[in-house]
C-alpha cells in the first residue's frame, strides 16, 4: 500500500484512471489466455506435480502474452517462470494471483506465509517501486533471514492469493477484498497442513494484508485454527476488529509500524455504510488492542522487510516462534 497527497478533484480523477486501468489490463491479459491446468489436491506427494503444472501454465501464459502485444506482462511472466521458482497457484487473468513456495514445504519445522497488501500484482509480484518492498522480493529477504537464524529448515510462502486492491480506489478503504481474501487464506492453512502436518505456521501481514489475515482468523475455530502459531501485522491500518478479544481463537498477535510509516496518520474506524464496511478499526500497535509490540525500526511503509533491517529481524524471530529474542517498541 502506498500514498501521495492529492486534492479532492485530483484523487477522483486518480480512483476513476486506476479502475479503468484495471479493467483494460485485465481484458488484455485474458485474451487468448490458456486455459488452466487440472491441479491435483495440496499434499506432500502432489507439490513436484502441482509446481510443474504451474511452470508450464505460466510459460504458456507469457506466450499468449507475447501474441497479444502485452510486452510488460510478458515480461513480468517470464520472470516467474525464471528456473528454480516453485508456484502453488497461479491465474493470469486481471491482475492475476500467483502463491511462490520458497524451501520446502514437506520437510519444514516451520512455514512463514507472507501476505501483502494493497498493489500487489502478477506484475508487481518481484518489483514495487523497490525488490524488497515486493511480495516476491521481500519473501527472498525473510527467508534468507530464517535460514541465518536457524539451523532447522523452513519455508516461506509468498501468498498473492486473493484480489488486492489498489491504492488508488475505493477497494481500499472497505473490507470487500479482505472479507474474500480471508477466506482462501483459511483454505491456505488447511492446505498446509495436509502438506507437512508437523509444521507450525505464522502469519506476517503487510498493510491490508493484515485486514485479510484478521478475516481469516475470524473464520477459524480452535480445530481448523491448528497448527497456526501466530500472526504479525506490520504497517497496518487495522485487522477488522476493535480488539483481539473480539477474535474466536486465541493465537499470539504481534503488532509493529516504522517510525516513518504514513499509516500512523490513517484514521481507525469501522462503520458500516449501505452494506459496505468502511475503514478496520482500532490501531493493532495501540495498548487497548492487545498485541504484543515489535520494534519496527525508523523505515517507511515498504522498508520492513530490507535485508540486514531490525524489522526483518523481528518478523523472522516471530516467525521461528522465538518471541523471547523479538525486541519490542
Amino acid at each position: 500500500m502506498r500514498t501521495a497527497r492529492w486534492g479532492r478533484g485530483g484523487l477522483m480523477v486518480a480512483v476513476a484512471a486506476a479502475v479503468v486501468l484495471s479493467v483494460t489490463a485485465g481484458a488484455r491479459s485474458a485474451a487468448g489466455a490458456p486455459v488452466p491446468p487440472r491441479l491435483p489436491a495440496v499434499q506432500a506427494g502432489t507439490l513436484q506435480e502441482r509446481y510443474a503444472a504451474n511452470r508450464g501454465y505460466i510459460a504458456e501464459s507469457e506466450r499468449a502474452a507475447r501474441r497479444i502485444g502485452d510486452r510488460d506482462r510478458e515480461r513480468h511472466l517470464r520472470q516467474l517462470n525464471a528456473p528454480g521458482r516453485n508456484f502453488l497457484s497461479f491465474s493470469p487473468h486481471g491482475d492475476g494471483q500467483a502463491v511462490e513456495v520458497l524451501g520446502d514445504l514437506t520437510d519444514a519445522h516451520r512455514v512463514v506465509v507472507l501476505v501483502p497488501g494493497s498493489d500487489a500484482t502478477v506484475d508487481t509480484f518481484d518489483f514495487l517501486g523497490s525488490h524488497q518492498a515486493s511480495l516476491g522480493g521481500g519473501a527472498r529477504a525473510l527467508y534468507a533471514e530464517l535460514n541465518r537464524l536457524s539451523h532447522a529448515p523452513v519455508a516461506v510462502v509468498a501468498w498473492y492469493g486473493y484480489r488486492a486492491p489498489r491504492t488508488m480506489s475505493t477497494d481500499v478503504a472497505t473490507t470487500a477484498r479482505a472479507e474474500e481474501g480471508g477466506g482462501r487464506l483459511a483454505t491456505l492453512l488447511g492446505e498446509l497442513r495436509d502438506a507437512n502436518s508437523r509444521a507450525t505456521v505464522t502469519f506476517l501481514c503487510h498493510s491490508y494484508g493484515s485486514v485479510v489475515c484478521g478475516e481469516a482468523v475470524s473464520r477459524m475455530t480452535f480445530r481448523t485454527a491448528s497448527g497456526l502459531d501466530g500472526i504479525a501485522v506490520f504497517g497496518s491500518p487495522g485487522m477488522g476488529v476493535r480488539s483481539l478479544s473480539e477474535l474466536p481463537v486465541r493465537i499470539p498477535v504481534w503488532a509493529g509500524r516504522g517510525a516513518g510509516d504514513w499509516i500512523a496518520h490513517a484514521p481507525h474506524v469501522s462503520v458500516s455504510v449501505l452494506g459496505e464496511t468502511l475503514g478496520f478499526g482500532t490501531d493493532p500497535v495501540s495498548a487497548s488492542f492487545g498485541a504484543t509490540s515489535f520494534d519496527a525500526g525508523t523505515g517507511g511503509h515498504s522498508g520492513y522487510l530490507v535485508p540486514g533491517s531490525l524489522p526483518l529481524r523481528n518478523l523472522a524471530l516471530i516467525g521461528l516462534g522465538r518471541g523471547a529474542e523479538v525486541s519490542h517498541g
